[in-house]
């Protein structure tokens, strides 16, 4: 049953929404633990440890952590390999252009592949930069997340990357969000409107929100 679920186009797009809709719950949880750093380095660092220590003595530390990891991980590969795969089809559908000139597609909805290319390649450097401190600027401090964090938006390169990254997020969510309602059978004509103001909304919070950290370094605010 799974490898015919997983064998169909709406198998497949169901994965997608799913994999995405736990993507997002994490961003939210992420940007919210983020603009911590508005409250100082202790603040900050005491919360990144907190994630650590998260679900002792019940479990050991760092396995909560690890098991989000786990999760994302997953939610990640299951979210590119279906996109990868319904895109391939599309592609096979349809071998030679339309005849007749196709609607205009909004400017999300051209770029969802190329976000989604932008955003793995960030989601790579991200962790090589402030999980493991493989390309982090200005001496990697196991510990010292508040520091790390200052330090890679220190940098012209760092703020353009994470920038850019982000932004390619917003359009993501903008039209993820509404597909995904559209694909689980939530979308209808009566509640489209507000799920495109959701998405929409979401988005812009998002995208403000995690833009709000290299911003608040550039600007000194966060020193």
């Amino acid at each position: 049953m799974a490898r015919t679920v997983w064998g169909s186009t709406v198998g497949k797009k169901t994965v997608m929404a799913v994999s995405g809709l736990i993507m997002l719950l994490y961003l939210v949880v992420h940007m919210i633990g983020n603009l911590k750093i508005y409250f100082g380095a202790g603040e900050f660092n005491h919360y990144a440890h907190w994630l650590r220590t998260l679900g002792e003595p019940f479990m050991h530390y760092e396995w909560t952590l690890w098991l989000v990891r786990v999760v994302l991980v997953a939610a990640v590969v299951a979210h590119a390999v279906s996109a990868y795969q319904l895109s391939r089809r599309d592609i096979k559908a349809r071998p030679s252009k339309y005849v007749h000139t196709r609607p205009r597609a909004s400017y999300a909805t051209r770029t969802m592949r190329w976000g989604g290319i932008i955003l793995g390649l960030f989601i790579v450097w991200h962790i090589l930069d402030l999980t493991t401190g493989t390309v982090h600027s200005g001496g990697f401090q196991p510990g010292h997340p508040y520091q790390n964090v200052v330090d890679t938006f220190s940098t012209w390169y760092g703020n353009v990357i994470y920038i850019v990254a982000m932004l390619a997020l917003g359009l993501h969510i903008r039209h993820g969000f509404w597909s995904a309602a559209q694909t689980l059978g939530v979308g209808s004509r009566t509640r489209d409107r507000a799920l495109k103001t959701a998405a929409n909304v979401l988005a812009l919070l998002l995208t403000v929100g995690f833009i709000a950290v290299p911003v608040g370094v550039m600007t000194g605010v966060v020193s």
